[in-house]
């Protein structure tokens, strides 16, 4: 162990992926630079849910106590009609160790971020990466640099990937979403998924009183891929006008709404080669209907930086890093895409599921939990 305190490890991209890197690393005794290329470290995606793994993983970097001041405590997910507005079942996470919690995405960047200050990491914004090579050596505004090892945690748009694998092109899975933030004061702190014929839509609190918002629709009309498109609250409300009065009133309060495409990707066959790698969504897109995106890469950088440390050759903490994880994602991504088609049911098809919820959530209320246990009782530190 501790092979990692004689390294230089830089970090492309300073999102949650990055930035846990960033901090196992460097509480592991590495010299670690990130390279962002915003002007600050900050996300507008919303709000995120982080289940129990991806806690154990953030609390095993020493953000226990700044986590648990932060964010909301989930009390449960609700599976709701959402053209009557009745509750079809109601799933209990009170028992979940550690909570599972619903943040804002900024805050938990901003806890990351300052976990990383205390333990010496380098962060440079406006930073532009050009140039990256297998030997790990990248130029940084015109500046040449090589680090031991360099780590593309820079999206699903990432360069970094291209550099390990083929090409692929991703499909447009004939679904758009729209993200969405609302005032509301004391809102049940629940997950509700609001499921109608074709459409969904999910709402649980942030802290600040605020309503978190992400409503899925099928269509043939595509929207581009990304978060950062704005698009008018009304075609929003249109889309759930047959709704319950209650899923309206909610939707009546958004001001400013992003739209964006869902495509699907392939998980990278390959997340290494030389001395670069590439973890998230860099590595494993996913869709955004088993809330796992931001727990897959908090769980990446825990095991990524607990495989190299444990190698003196780091060409074997890299195969260790992916054998230790592509079938978990691989598993999970399936989940993701198996989600997407189950809360948009019609016609017979959605009462006998609604049906099966009922009486789930009636004679079996731990059968959903029982159900999640592969993905939420892992433990990556033990």
């Amino acid at each position: 162990m501790q092979h990692n305190a004689k390294r230089n490890v830089a970090i492309i991209g300073g999102g949650i992926g990055g930035l846990t890197a960033a901090l196992a690393f460097a509480r592991q005794g590495a010299a670690v630079n990130v390279y962002e290329q915003a002007p600050e470290l900050t996300e507008v995606g919303a709000g995120l849910q982080i289940t129990p793994n991806g806690m154990r993983a953030l609390y095993a970097l020493g953000l226990e106590a700044a986590l648990d001041m932060s964010g909301v405590k989930a009390k449960a997910v609700i599976p709701t009609d959402a053209l009557s507005g009745r509750e079809i079942a109601r799933f209990d996470l009170t028992s979940q160790s550690p909570p599972y919690r619903f943040f804002h995405r900024a805050a938990l960047i901003d806890l990351l971020a300052r976990g990383c200050a205390a333990n010496g990491v380098t962060v440079q914004l406006n930073a532009r990466i050009t140039d990256v090579r297998p030997d790990g050596s990248f130029e940084v505004d015109g500046i040449r640099v090589t680090p031991d090892l360099t780590i593309g945690a820079d999206g699903v748009r990432s360069n970094i990937r291209g550099l390990i694998n083929k090409p692929t092109e991703p499909f447009f899975t004939g679904q758009v979403a729209w993200r969405a933030l609302v005032k509301v004061e004391d809102a049940d702190p629940v997950a509700r998924i609001w499921m109608a014929p074709g459409r969904h839509m999910v709402t649980y609190p942030l802290s600040g009183g605020r309503l978190n918002i992400v409503a899925v629709q099928q269509r043939s009309q595509w929207a581009e891929e990304g978060w950062h498109h704005q698009d008018d609250p009304g075609n929003l409300r249109q889309v759930f006008a047959d709704c319950h009065w209650s899923l309206k009133s909610i939707l009546s309060d958004v001001e400013k709404v992003n739209l964006w495409g869902l495509f699907r990707h392939p998980v990278a066959q390959r997340w290494h080669a030389g001395s670069v790698a590439i973890l998230g969504d860099a590595a494993h897109p996913t869709l955004p209907f088993l809330a796992q995106g931001a727990n897959l890469a908090i769980e990446d950088a825990y095991v990524f930086a607990r495989c190299c440390d444990e190698h003196a050759d780091l060409s074997q903490g890299l195969q260790a890093y992916q054998a230790a994880r592509r079938d978990r994602v691989v598993k999970a991504v399936k989940g993701a895409n198996a989600n997407a088609r189950n809360y948009h049911l019609g016609g017979i098809q959605r009462l006998v599921a609604h049906a099966g919820l009922r009486t789930m959530g009636k004679v079996a209320p731990n059968a959903f939990l029982n159900r999640m246990s592969w993905l939420y009782d892992l433990d990556v530190t033990a």
